[in-house]
């Protein structure tokens, strides 16, 4: 293998590893400061409020907000952090990083398509990335995870133990 290969090898596990933690802090950092902010039912309103006098949001978010978050603020409102959280903790311990990470991407498209967070547009660009890294090469970013050092494990057990 040529020098440049094998650092390609080593660093993408530790790279990728370093995106799905990141994605799952900034996640879990979302989440936090709406349970500390407080976010709830009245949040959910004013979502499904400003997407109907928003010219920039698409007919489809207006009528799926119409319909169906005027219909369940309560649910939504308890609903998003916890995603939020759970996607956090779910991609910093690597449970499953490629369905997480395509949660996450779908769960920031929604927002994008809210138009509510033109502040965080930064951080949800960068949310972007990682979870596009995370979904393209879904192997090397597993690779720091609490499922791999569990089978790392049962493997080293098996090969010492010879069962």
């Amino acid at each position: 293998m040529r020098t440049s290969a094998r650092w390609i090898a080593l660093a993408a596990p530790i790279a990728l590893g370093v995106a799905r933690v990141a994605l799952g802090a900034l996640w879990l950092h979302e989440g936090i400061f709406k349970y500390s902010a407080h976010f709830g039912r009245a949040d959910i309103l004013l979502i499904a409020h400003s997407a109907q006098s928003n010219t920039r949001v698409p007919e489809y978010f207006t009528a799926f907000s119409d319909s169906v978050l005027r219909a369940w603020p309560g649910l939504f409102g308890v609903t998003i952090p916890l995603l939020e959280v759970a996607l956090g903790a779910i991609l910093i311990l690597g449970l499953i990083p490629q369905p997480a990470a395509m949660v996450s991407l779908l769960t920031l498209l929604t927002y994008w398509t809210s138009d509510q967070l033109i502040s965080q547009y930064p951080v949800m660009a960068a949310l972007s990335a990682l979870s596009a890294l995370i979904i393209a090469f879904p192997t090397p970013s597993g690779n720091y995870s609490i499922l791999r050092l569990r089978r790392a494990k049962v493997t080293a057990n098996v090969v010492r133990d010879g069962r």
